[in-house]
Order: structure tokens, then sequence, then C-alpha cells
């Protein structure tokens, strides 16, 4: 049995140091196999091996030296054979813990970048319609929707798959492709619509006080964002208004609910509109810049209905001027009111 461990033992050092050939490998591993037993003698020696070398004798390697090393570690071993054991397995276990936890962390942080990359390449589709200008596009389903200057529409890759959800902030007017077992969801950070097939208005600016809700077809359910209640259905020629102060909506029918699509053709209405509201869509149509001076203007309303296709914003101002209650400054995309 010594003599079979020796030859053993001479094995596993010429493994250990790189020189063992094929055959000699594949009797190693024969042994190996054979039982549990082997398979932990070899570990214990391969530990005994490694902790025999120094840094420096390791990066050298001088295998002699290694070999005697080893050999001296064996002997002591032997005369204290459990302790050894012990702290052998123990070492080992340490061993088995480190390479445990460097190969999770490799898979984890491959993980994370895998998971980044997954992200990226699944990243939400996302369509904007700049300042002065407006977007339409058809979504895969077939839904045609047109966005407002100054809005933006978030929708994922797989849209139409087993889901129909877009995000919107801003202003969009959506022609719903009927489909029964997909429900179209529209969510803003205030309200969420939930429709089958219909044409509806979406608008909710986040400088906007109000979230306005226009039906031209079909019928939506709503669901309020900002406070618990039941949600409400709304109809054709009806509009919800819902306030972003306290939450409280309100639906209010009317014959010409069209009206609240003018934007889609280029026109600007107002009715009886404070001129902090004028301004923002003013800034949204024509890409400006507008600035009161004068505080007490903010409490002005002003009626009327303009083409930005065929109306500058100079010719817009000079509308608001001859009312008397305002004049204006007006130096590239700047505007002053006072």
């Amino acid at each position: 049995m010594e003599e079979n461990n020796r030859n053993i033992d001479d094995l596993i050092v010429s493994f250990l140091c790189g020189e063992l050939k094929q055959e000699g490998r594949d009797e190693l591993k024969a042994w190996i196999d054979e039982s549990e037993a082997h398979r932990r003698y070899f570990l214990q020696r391969q530990e005994m091996w490694f902790s025999a070398l120094t840094e420096e004798e390791s990066t050298r390697y001088n295998q002699k030296a290694a070999f005697r090393q080893f050999r001296q570690r064996v002997a002591a071993a032997k005369s204290e054979r459990r302790m050894s054991y012990v702290r052998s397995s123990w070492r080992m276990w340490m061993r088995y813990a480190a390479v445990v936890a460097l190969v999770w962390l490799v898979a984890y942080f491959s993980y994370r970048q895998g998971e980044g990359n997954l992200r990226e390449a699944l990243a939400d589709i996302e369509v904007v319609a700049p300042m002065g200008s407006q977007a339409q596009m058809r979504l895969p389903d077939g839904t045609l929707v047109t966005l407002n200057a100054g809005s933006r529409m978030t929708y994922a890759q797989d849209f139409g798959v087993d889901n129909r959800e877009v995000s919107l902030q801003g202003e969009g007017y959506f022609e719903v492709a009927h489909n029964e077992e997909i429900p179209f969801y529209v969510r803003s950070e205030n309200l969420q619509v939930k429709v089958l097939g219909t044409k509806f208005n979406f608008r909710d600016y986040p400088e906007d006080r109000q979230v306005v809700v226009s039906l031209l077809e079909g019928k939506v359910a709503l669901h309020n964002q900002i406070r618990q209640e039941a949600d409400r259905c709304l109809m054709p020629d009806e509009r919800v208004v819902l306030d972003k102060s306290d939450g409280v909506m309100k639906i209010e029918s009317t014959k010409r609910i069209e009206s609240d699509t003018d934007w889609k053709k280029g026109r600007l209405s107002f009715d009886e509109v404070l001129l902090p509201e004028v301004i923002q869509t003013l800034e949204r149509s024509y890409n400006v810049q507008i600035a009161l001076k004068t505080d007490s203007l903010a409490t002005y309303r002003f009626y009327g209905t303009f083409n930005r296709t065929e109306q500058s914003i100079k010719d817009v101002l000079e509308a608001l001027a001859a009312t008397g209650k305002i004049h204006y400054t007006l130096k590239d995309s700047h505007v002053v009111l006072y």
C-alpha cells in the first residue's frame, strides 16, 4: 500500500508540475475515479503541494525542492493525520468557497452585463414631436397616432404581441385599431385610458393644470392615478377634465368635441383662455420663448383662432396687441409681453 501511494504521489507531483505524459494522466485519472477515498487523497495531496510552495518557488519552480517539501508535508500529515485533515479540509473548503465566489461574481457581472445589453437591445421605442412641429406614425397593431408639438410617446418593442400600452407626455390623437383580446392603454403621470377600438384626444403636458381627454368615437375607461376612485367611462361627444391639484375628474358633454383636435390641422383656438395658457400653446406651436414682464397680465383672458401653418408668431402677437391690453417685443425666438 505504501509503495502504491508513493507511485501515486509521483504521478500527482508530475501532474502538478505539468510534466505528466498522457499515459500517466490516464492512469492517475483512472485511480482517482476508482473511489471517493482516492479522490479525497488526491485533493489532500494537491492542497499539501500548493501549501508547500512559496510564491517565489512557484514562479521559478524547482521540482526536486518542491517534491522534497511535499514529502515533508506528507510525513507531518501522517503524524497528526486528524488535525492535518481538518486543516486541509478547511483550507480546501475555503479554496473551493473562493472559487465558487469567483464563479458567482463572474456569472453575476456577466449576467448584469448581459442584462444591460438585453435591456439596451429591448429599450422602449420613443417618438418625439419637437417644438413647432407634429409627428404622425402608425403603431405595429395598426393604430394611428398624431403627436402635437412638444410631446413624447414611448412603447415597448414587443408592442402588439401581448400588450398594447403606450406612455404619453404631452398631447396625442389616437385612432385605435380594434382588438378585443388585447386592450389598448394610454398612460400619463396622472391618468390612464383603456380602450378596445376608438378615436380620442389625450392631453397632459407637465406644465398644464389639467388633463383633458376628448372622445370622438367608441368608449373608454378612465383610471385616476392621482387619487383612488372607481374607474369612469367616457362616451362619444364627452370629455373628461382632471384637475391635477386635487385629482377631481369632471365629465362634460359637448357638440363641439372635434374642436379639441383642431391642432392637427394647425388651428390654435382660444376661448376665454388665461394668457399664461395661451403663452404655453404659442411656445410649443412656434418654438419660441415668451416671458411676461408685467405680472398683472397673467389674469387676462383671450378669445381667438389662429392657424400656425398660415400665420407667423408675429401675426399672432399683432392680433393680441390689437386688443390694446398688451405690447410686445420680438427678437429672434424670444418674446417679451408687457
